[in-house]
This record gives C-alpha cells, sequence and structure tokens, in this order.
C-alpha cells in the first residue's frame, strides 16, 4: 500500500501527495492542541497550534520522513498535563486525539473515493489522503518518544516514563535509521495494509457494494 504509493511511479501523483501530507499532519497536531484545550490547558492556544495552518505544526525530519517513507511526525503540541482534572486521563486522551483523526481522516477519504468512482469519476486524491492518515497515525502509536503511543504507555505502565527519560534521547535517530533500512518499514507496512483493507470493507459495505 504505502511502499506503491511512494514508489517511483508514485512521484507523478506529488501534486496530489504533498497537500495530502499537509492536510494528515495539520488536523493530527490540531486535535491534540484541541482536546488539551478543552481539557483545561491554555498552552496549545497561547503557542498558536489551534491553528489549521499547516506552517504551524511542521517538522522539516518528520515531514521528508512522511514523503521518502510513507510514515513520519509533526511536530509536537507543548501542553501541561497539570491542567488536566486527571493528568492520567487527560495525557492519554491528547495523546491519542491526533492518530485518532487520522484514522477517522483516512475513513472519510476512502467513503469519498468509493462515492466519486462510483459516479464515474477519478477520486485518486482521496485515496492519498486515505493512506497518508493510515501511515501518519499507527506510526505515531509506535510507543517511541517523542510519538503518541510513548506518552500513552509511560501513564499507563509503571517505570515507563523513567526509562524513557534515560534514552529518549537516542530514539528518535534509532527511529529514523530503522525506517531507512527497512527494519520498521515493512511491519508497519503490514499493520498499515491490514488497517487500510478493513477501512475499504466497511466504505465498500457502507454504499451496499
Amino acid at each position: 500500500m504505502l511502499r506503491n504509493l511512494f514508489s517511483v511511479e508514485g512521484l507523478k501523483g506529488m501534486l496530489y501527495i504533498i497537500p495530502a501530507i499537509l492536510a494528515a499532519i495539520t488536523c493530527h497536531e490540531f486535535a491534540h492542541g484541541f482536546v488539551s484545550y478543552k481539557l483545561g490547558d491554555p498552552t496549545p492556544k497561547r503557542d498558536g497550534r489551534l491553528s489549521l495552518n499547516p506552517l504551524a505544526h511542521l517538522d522539516i525530519v518528520g515531514t521528508l520522513c512522511l514523503l521518502l517513507f510513507g510514515m513520519g511526525w509533526a511536530k509536537p503540541v507543548q501542553i501541561n498535563p497539570g491542567s488536566y482534572k486527571s493528568r492520567k486521563v487527560g495525557t492519554v486522551l491528547v495523546s491519542l486525539a491526533g492518530p485518532l483523526v487520522n484514522y477517522l481522516l483516512a475513513f472519510l477519504g476512502l467513503l469519498l473515493y468509493v462515492a466519486v468512482s462510483m459516479a464515474g469519476y477519478r477520486g485518486d486524491w482521496f485515496y492519498y489522503l486515505a493512506v497518508i492518515n493510515i501511515g501518519l497515525g499507527t506510526f505515531n502509536l509506535i510507543p517511541v518518544p517523542p510519538l503518541d503511543g510513548s506518552h500513552v504507555l509511560e501513564e499507563l505502565v509503571p517505570g515507563v516514563r523513567g526509562f524513557y527519560g534515560r534514552v529518549g534521547r537516542f530514539a528518535m535517530p534509532i527511529l529514523v535509521l530503522c525506517l531507512y533500512t527497512g527494519i520498521l518499514r515493512e511491519p508497519l507496512n503490514l499493520v498499515n495494509d491490514a488497517v487500510l483493507g478493513a477501512m475499504v470493507r466497511a466504505a465498500l459495505a457502507i454504499f451496499g457494494v
């Protein structure tokens, strides 16, 4: 799925891919900031992260990884968990908000892709939107700092926060290396393919296909 989208042939579709990437990243980070703000944290609003302007959220390395490998990240939204009624619950909800929005966008993209195709038109961009959002959502659930999955894990598993504090600075370079060598990319592609397949079947079922 992602391996084909970002192949040499896929480069011809960059005019589709880049807007889809910007939409995925922007909505992902906006979701983090919005949920944190609604839970009582003024930090995202103060930092200008309650915005649908992609420039407020882009991380250069993360965006390049998304272009090259189909998986990446954005500039993390700074939050203040002390503002939540429950630090644990609030942090988990904020962390999951980004990936959840990506999966919702992916499913919406597939619904529109099926609808447009059934009407006899090409809906390639909606397919790109779905694939990229699945890739971004799945990747960010990996429990490696500073990805969203790590924040969930450190709130739910005792002792993990201390471990992340010791090794966190080495985590991202190792993660990028794993993506580059393909060690991590292939397992993630398998997960992404499974998620895409399930969403496609659900979208087709909704339209009675």
